[in-house]
């Protein structure tokens, strides 16, 4: 199993501009607050929760890969801004 997300040309213009328009929306606005925060799921399983999961296997490409439909799992929050982090929080599912 091999997780990959390829950076395309566009994508390094786009970090670029998204920097540039979070200068300036903190230089117009000095008492603006940044959170910024994410979650992850970890199932119990043992499955990966990732949107870009391939499987790469010399044997038959075809071949399903089963996992329960209902897997119990953790969710993980936290965040981080200005005043320090926040966090974790668990959250059983």
């Amino acid at each position: 199993m091999s997780i990959v997300q390829e950076l395309r040309a566009t994508d390094y213009e786009q970090r670029e501009d998204f920097a540039i328009r979070m200068q300036v929306l903190l230089e117009e606005n000095e008492n603006a607050i940044i959170i910024m925060c994410d979650e992850a799921h970890f199932y119990l399983s043992g499955d990966v929760n990732k949107q870009n999961l391939r499987f790469w296997a010399s044997e038959n490409p075809l071949n399903i890969h089963e996992k329960p439909l209902h897997s119990e799992r953790v969710t993980v929050w936290r965040a981080i801004g200005i005043f320090g982090i926040i966090g974790p929080y668990f959250f059983e599912d």
